[in-house]
């Protein structure tokens, strides 16, 4: 079941080129804006800078001149201490004189009152009037003078407080400010590399006609590979930082490398075609199938729909077991991407994708009862109806009008399944199977499938395409799970003996390895070749699987049912080819 190719139906010039318009326009803008804000940071930081510095001068100054001023005081001080001194001695001076000549004066009239004698005219006390020194005049003005040096000491203290304040709130604000300048740089950054990453699967989405996503998880569909359209106007979100995509076409690629991924491509092919092989042999027929003409190999199953439960259910045991951490090494932030999606509460994206992977569970257990029942290469050629009812689906839903060539390939697809299917109806199936339920459940797996990939498109972009594959395979475990758990009828139920347990669990090891291994290659042939050549590589799927179904258990078919086969690969190449030739114009 390789196929790798859907057909792309949204093909508008017009609505690529606005939106690269607007891409270069918003990575513009965001580049000018990071500019802007880092020139204006370095500004303010400059100017901070030299406000710190004058401020740091005006300090010194302060203090440069409240040292001069304490100088200036003391020296001051001394003068008019000087000063006073020589007029306390000068007033001194006055009142000893003072005294001094009031007792010569009254000793004198005492001595002329005993000896007889009077002065005409005795000198009056007081004479010479001197003025009084005022009472504790010193030790006012010292304390004028202490509180005076008190009051400038507490002001100076108080401005260099303030000061030495400022100084440290400024240096933490400018800390600050280059702490939030490296954090907004670092969030720009995040920003730009956040944008490129989705950019890239933007890019990967537009250069391939079919979706990333679904090629990623096409080894879960067993060779059939899901095209993606491209996002509608409705779920597309707005870009924000266009650059060069991180998934350049093949055209630009190295040609070893464009060679070594059409290798891988073709390889990944090989392993989904022996895997329908393989299931085609694990299913009982009416004789035992012989393996390269060597030796017979009885099947372990018989057909029906609760084995095919089964056996779908077994294989991905082991692909659970080991999809986790193929995932992680793939892509690291898967773990990161899916605990955003549980986080995220969106339950519009949750309901499609678990509505795709329900349909995709359909899908899956559909093709196994067909290709329990007639040839694997002509049930993968029938499945091929899905690109008609894909492309028909976004006509309808999302206004994609196919193009001409497009229209011509559906012609083409239904005229190569009719010519594949008639011959099954007109002789009996080999090894026993009913060929009505086979067809039947062949169309019915590619109309599921279809479903699966509208509903993949609309939650395309909103999720990284290896994290929406582990999700979509967990879901599928589940629903075969419950499915099985679920009472159904005789005709529907499993029928399992009880000694064909190791057979079938040696089954299940062998495809979920090989469904693995295949999602592996086809991963790295996307990285090395594109998309949209790897998806060309799997047209070869119906061919492919009906050469080894010959060559390993001789499955031969019709001339009518190759022709119709061949009809229906070249019809789904015309339509990848014509989106990669489309693509590539809008790119150049």
């Amino acid at each position: 079941m390789a196929q790798r190719n859907v057909y792309s139906s949204k093909d508008d010039p017009g609505d690529a080129q606005s939106a690269e318009e607007v891409l270069q326009s918003v990575i513009q803008e965001l580049d000018t804006l990071h500019q802007n804000v880092k020139g204006q940071l370095n500004q303010d930081i400059t100017r901070l800078q030299s406000e710190k510095n004058h401020l740091i001068d005006d300090i010194e100054g302060l203090r440069e001149q409240y040292r001069k001023l304490q100088s200036q005081q003391m020296e001051s001080l001394s003068g008019r201490y000087i000063q006073q001194q020589q007029l306390w001695l000068k007033q001194l001076a006055q009142v000893l004189a003072h005294n001094l000549q009031d007792l010569l004066v009254q000793r004198f009239n005492e001595l002329s009152a005993n000896s007889g004698h009077s002065l005409s005219s005795p000198i009056p006390s007081g004479e010479f009037p001197l003025p009084m020194p005022p009472s504790n005049y010193e030790e006012r003005a010292s304390e004028l003078l202490a509180a005076l040096d008190d009051r400038i000491d507490r002001s100076f203290q108080m401005l260099e407080q303030d000061l030495s304040s400022y100084e440290s709130e400024l240096s933490m604000r400018l800390n600050n400010m280059k702490t939030l300048e490296l954090q907004g740089e670092e969030l720009l950054q995040n920003l730009v590399n956040r944008i490129r990453e989705e950019l890239a699967e933007e890019e990967e989405y537009l250069d391939n006609p079919f979706d990333a996503q679904d090629s990623y998880i096409e080894a879960s569909t067993n060779s059939i590979r899901p095209q993606v359209l491209e996002r509608t106007p409705a779920d597309a979100p707005l870009p924000a930082l266009p650059q060069p995509s991180a998934a350049p076409s093949a055209a630009a690629k190295a040609a070893s490398q464009v060679q070594a991924g059409l290798i891988l491509a073709l390889s990944s092919a090989v392993v989904l075609s022996l895997f329908n092989v393989c299931l085609r042999i694990l299913i009982k027929s009416r004789n035992p199938r012989m393996i390269f003409g060597l030796f017979e190999l009885e099947g372990v199953v018989s057909r029906g729909f609760g084995n095919s439960l089964l056996i779908l259910l077994m294989r991905l045991i082991v692909v659970m077991t080991l999809m986790p951490v193929l995932a992680t090494f793939l892509y690291p932030n898967v773990w990161k991407d899916i605990r955003r999606l549980f986080q995220s509460g969106d339950r519009a994206l949750w309901g499609k994708v678990l509505g795709s992977a329900f349909f995709l569970f359909l899908s899956q257990v559909l093709i196994y009862l067909a290709i329990g029942n007639i040839p694997a290469g002509i049930a993968i050629t029938i499945f091929f109806i899905y690109p008609i009812i894909t492309v028909l689906g976004s006509w309808l839903l999302f206004k994609a009008r196919p193009s001409t060539i497009g229209f011509l390939a559906i012609g083409g697809i239904t005229l190569g399944l009719i010519l594949a299917g008639w011959p099954s109806f007109a002789a009996p199936a080999p090894g026993g199977g009913n060929v009505g339920v086979g067809v039947t459940a062949a169309l019915a797996s590619g109309i599921t499938f279809a479903g699966y990939v509208l509903l993949t498109q609309m939650a395309a972009g909103k999720l990284h395409p290896i994290p929406f594959s582990l999700v979509n395979f967990a879901a599928i475990f589940v629903f075969s799970s419950l499915s099985l758990w679920v009472p159904l009828s005789e005709n529907l139920a499993p029928q399992i003996d009880q000694n064909v347990w190791p057979g079938l669990i040696a089954g299940g090891v062998v495809l979920g390895v090989l469904t693995l291994f295949s999602y592996l290659l086809n991963n790295f042939a996307i990285r090395y070749a594109g998309a949209a050549l790897a998806s060309v590589i799997g047209t070869l799927g119906p061919a492919m699987t009906a050469l080894f179904g010959f060559l390993i258990i001789n499955e031969k078919l019709q001339p009518v049912a190759i022709l119709g086969m061949i009809v229906v690969t070249l019809s789904v190449a015309a339509m990848s080819v014509e989106r990669m030739v489309a693509t590539q114009k809008k790119a150049g």
